[in-house]
């Protein structure tokens, strides 16, 4: 089994790509699970922006290509888990909506840096996992994925844009059960 630097180091390597001529190095890789990766790049919108790109391990054993995660997507999952367990989900977008009102951006690189570490992105939501980890075996994604994808987004918008409401309001649409239509419309960010 390789030891941590060298796995580190592999994953980072499986998800440098080029892009518009430019290589384009992940600041972090995280492993999520055994079947989903997510990695975090230097986004463009600001000097701390980040970009999210992710691979998902097919029931056949390859891995994606790189994806790029879009709220849609996120909705979308949520959406089965609500139609699949609705009181569940509910218990889960009232604890993200907590989340997402308590979420600062990044005020400089050395914080986001120290943010970039899958443990600590975690660490306030240890409890919350164990409580709706049912909900991993329905929709498309597990909940540490989902979890993940959600904070890093949050950081995202908050970090460019302090007064963001994109994800809040779609959070918001979700646990109101809106009709699709305006969940569509909050997760593409389509009007406010």
């Amino acid at each position: 089994m390789p030891d941590a630097p060298a796995a580190e180091d592999a994953r980072r390597k499986e998800f440098t790509h080029r892009r518009e001529g430019k290589t384009l190095v992940p600041l972090a890789v995280f492993a999520v699970n055994d079947r989903f990766r997510l990695a975090v790049y230097q986004g463009q919108i600001s000097p701390h922006d980040i970009r999210i790109k992710y691979k998902q391990k097919s029931p056949n054993g390859t891995w994606s290509r790189l994806r790029t995660p879009k709220h849609i997507h996120w909705a979308a999952d949520v959406m089965i888990k609500l139609n699949e367990d609705r009181a569940q989900t509910q218990a889960f977008l009232e604890f993200l909506i907590r989340l997402w009102n308590r979420t600062q951006g990044w005020q400089s690189a050395e914080e986001r840096h120290r943010a970039l570490d899958m443990e600590q992105l975690l660490a306030d939501c240890r409890s919350e996992l164990a409580q709706f980890e049912a909900l991993s075996a329905r929709g498309e994604y597990s909940l540490r994925f989902l979890v993940l994808l959600a904070k890093l987004l949050m950081l995202q918008e908050k970090t460019n844009r302090p007064d963001a409401w994109a994800f809040g309001k779609l959070l918001e649409e979700l646990r109101q059960g809106k009709d699709i239509f305006r969940i569509v419309s909050a997760a593409t960010m389509r009007g406010r």
